[in-house]
């Protein structure tokens, strides 16, 4: 049965989560360091003694961000395992099967990004 009483913890949860972020975000904006007005050579940036110079926003390859969401992207297939893992038994052949068509399709991807040299860092 889907009571409304079944919801209690759910609601509870959400609550416990978004009051959370609410005081998080409150106190650092309260807590944190106020940035004032003025003086520019004051507010500039200064790191150990050392004075800027140029772009300090200079561009990152494109392979560390590849490299980032190939990891999130394995790292999700990893959890994906997991319900397989511990109902295997109960999934049977078909199961089986999904799971290998599951894993092909992340295989197929790897070998194509593989092959595309996007996990070579010497270039």
């Amino acid at each position: 049965m889907n009571l409304p009483a079944n919801y209690i913890p759910i609601l509870i949860q959400a609550a416990v989560g978004l009051g959370f972020v609410a005081i998080s975000l409150l106190g650092a904006h309260y807590l944190g360091p106020q940035q004032k007005e003025g003086d520019s050579v004051k507010n500039s940036s200064w790191e150990c003694g050392v004075p800027v110079e140029g772009n300090a926003r200079t561009p990152f390859s494109i392979r560390y961000f590849l490299t980032a969401v190939l990891f999130v992207l394995f790292d999700i297939e990893i959890v994906f395992f997991y319900p397989y893992a511990v109902n295997f038994r109960e999934y049977g052949m078909e199961g089986f099967l999904a799971v290998l068509a599951f894993v092909a399709i992340f295989f197929v991807a790897f070998f194509y990004v593989w092959k595309r040299g996007a996990l070579d860092w010497d270039k």
